[in-house]
C-alpha cells in the first residue's frame, strides 16, 4: 500500500516552506518556500502551493509555526498571522489536521536527521534513550525537551525564549539595562531572544559600540558576522558576548531539563556563531555552575544543518498518529 500523501510546513516570521511528504519522507524536490510579507495569511499560501503543484487536496496537513500553540491555534510571535484547523482544512482539504510549535516539529525530527548534517559543538556521553533538548536560534529564540516514552515520543510546547536574561557580572547587568530601552523592539525588559535571536546580534553589537566609544553604532546581524569574519573588533567583542549569554542559557536548561541524550541547536544563528563558539569560551560558559561543573560534562551540544528538519519532523508526527 502506498503511504498517505500529506502537506507540511514550517512558518517562521519571514519566509514559510511547504512540501509535500509520502508518510514520514519528506519530498526533497517538493519544497518551496514563500515569502510571509507577501500573503494576508498561511491558508493562501497553501492553496498557491496546491495549485502549482496541480492537487486538489491531499491526506493529512501538519504545520508547524513559529510561536505558542493552544488548543489547536497558533499565535506567530513574529508574524501577525493566527492558524487553526479550519483554515487548514480549507485550504488543503485534509481530513488529518495538525498544529504544532516550531520547536515542537524540530524535535519530532531528531532521529531522522542525516549524520551529516549534524555538526558537533560539544562531545558528551549521549545516552542512546535520553530525553534531548532542541533549541532555537533564528528570528525569534525558543527551546522544547524531547521525550521518547513507551507510549511514543512528547515534545511539551515553549515559550523560554522570552525569560529572563541570565545576569551574572557587572558586564551582563549593564547590557540589560541597555537593552529595555535601546531600539525598536524596546519594551522594557531584557529577555533572552532580545539578546540571542538575529535582532539580538544588533543590540549586543550596539550595546559593545557603546562602552567602547560612547556611541552606540547600529549594524544589521549580517553586517556584523561580516566583520567578525573579517576579524573587526568590535564583532568579536560582540560574538564573545553572545556565546557567553548562549553557554549560560543552555547551562541552566540542561540543569532544568536533564537533556542526557544531546542539546540541539538549530536556526541561522546558531549555524552563523557555530564556528567560533569554542575559541570564544562556549564550553566554560556552559559549565560555569558551580559545584555542577564537572556534572555537566555529560551533555552533548550538536548543531543541526538541515534546512527542512523541521517538514520532517511534521511528516514524523503526523505518521506516528500525531493530531491536535
Amino acid at each position: 500500500m502506498s503511504e498517505p500523501l500529506v502537506i507540511v510546513a514550517d512558518i517562521g516570521g519571514t519566509n514559510t516552506r511547504v512540501a509535500l511528504a509520502d508518510g514520514r519522507k519528506v519530498r526533497a524536490s517538493s519544497v518551496a518556500r514563500f515569502s510571509n510579507a507577501e500573503f494576508p495569511s498561511l491558508e493562501p499560501v497553501l492553496r498557491r502551493y496546491l495549485a502549482d503543484a496541480g492537487l486538489n487536496g491531499v491526506d493529512g496537513v501538519c504545520v508547524a509555526a513559529a510561536g505558542p500553540v493552544q488548543d489547536g491555534v497558533a499565535e506567530m510571535t513574529n508574524l501577525s498571522w493566527v492558524i487553526d484547523h479550519p483554515q487548514l482544512t480549507r485550504a488543503t482539504g485534509a481530513s488529518r489536521v495538525a498544529i504544532l510549535n516550531d520547536l515542537q516539529a524540530q524535535g519530532q525530527a531528531l532521529g531522522l536527521i542525516a549524520a551529516e548534517n549534524l555538526r558537533p559543538v560539544l562531545v558528551g556521553d549521549a545516552a542512546p534513550r535520553g530525553s534531548m533538548l532542541v533549541v532555537g536560534l533564528g528570528t525569534g529564540v525558543n527551546a522544547a525537551p524531547v521525550h521518547d516514552t513507551p507510549w511514543g515520543r512528547i515534545v511539551p510546547p515553549s515559550e523560554c525564549g522570552h525569560i529572563s536574561l541570565p545576569i551574572d557580572t557587572e558586564e551582563i547587568w549593564r547590557l540589560a539595562k541597555f537593552v529595555e530601552t535601546h531600539g525598536p523592539h524596546a519594551h522594557g525588559f531584557a529577555s533572552v531572544e532580545d539578546l540571542q535571536a538575529g535582532r539580538g546580534v544588533e543590540h549586543l553589537y550596539a550595546f559593545v559600540t557603546k562602552e567602547a566609544t560612547g556611541v552606540p553604532v547600529a549594524k544589521s546581524s549580517a553586517e556584523v558576522m561580516a566583520e567578525l569574519s573579517a576579524g573587526g573588533t568590535h564583532a568579536r567583542n560582540t560574538a564573545r558576548l553572545y556565546t557567553k549569554i548562549l553557554g549560560s542559557n543552555l547551562g541552566n536548561l540542561a540543569l532544568i531539563h536533564l537533556p542526557f541524550g544531546g542539546i540541539f541547536l538549530i536556526g541561522g544563528m546558531a549555524r552563523a556563531f557555530t564556528p567560533y563558539l569554542a575559541e570564544l569560551g562556549f564550553a566554560e560558559a556552559f559549565r560555569a555552575k558551580g559545584r555542577f561543573h564537572d556534572f555537566l560534562k555529560d551533555f552533548s551540544v550538536t548543531t543541526v544543518e538541515d534546512d527542512f528538519a523541521a517538514l520532517t519532523g511534521c511528516a514524523n508526527y503526523l505518521a506516528n498518529g500525531g493530531k491536535g
